[in-house]
């Protein structure tokens, strides 16, 4: 599967130019058999380093390695997964508090869409 289209790609670099905002997550991945979601707000120039909400046993903001992500290999022969439905909504801020309180993105996700915030 292809972890970034060209769309996406332009809006997290273009995020990644804007410092000091609470950008809107771009893009959710997320690991199909267990633990691991990511959610990007931001690439650097490098196109490897992300920034985001990351989510492997608790939500922290962060920095990650899109190329990390790609070379994780899981059973069956899969990868780290993008969710395709996935659209952001709100500020990566709204996101964490919500995570947080929840304990996880998964959760967080649920509650954020189905208080009819979304």
């Amino acid at each position: 599967m292809i972890l970034l289209t060209a769309s996406q790609r332009a809006q997290l670099l273009a995020n990644g130019r804007q410092a000091d905002t609470d950008h809107i997550p771009v893009v959710k991945f997320f690991n199909p058999f267990g633990a691991g979601v990511w959610l990007a707000t931001e690439l650097d120039e490098d196109g490897d380093i992300m920034f985001g909400l990351a989510d492997i046993g608790y939500p922290e903001l962060g920095f990650w390695s899109l190329n990390e992500l790609r070379s994780i290999r899981l059973p069956f022969g899969m990868g780290i997964e993008r969710d395709l439905l996935f659209r952001g909504g709100f500020p990566i801020s709204v996101w964490a508090e919500a995570a947080r309180e929840t304990g996880s993105i998964r959760d967080a996700e649920r509650v954020l869409y189905c208080s009819g915030f979304g």
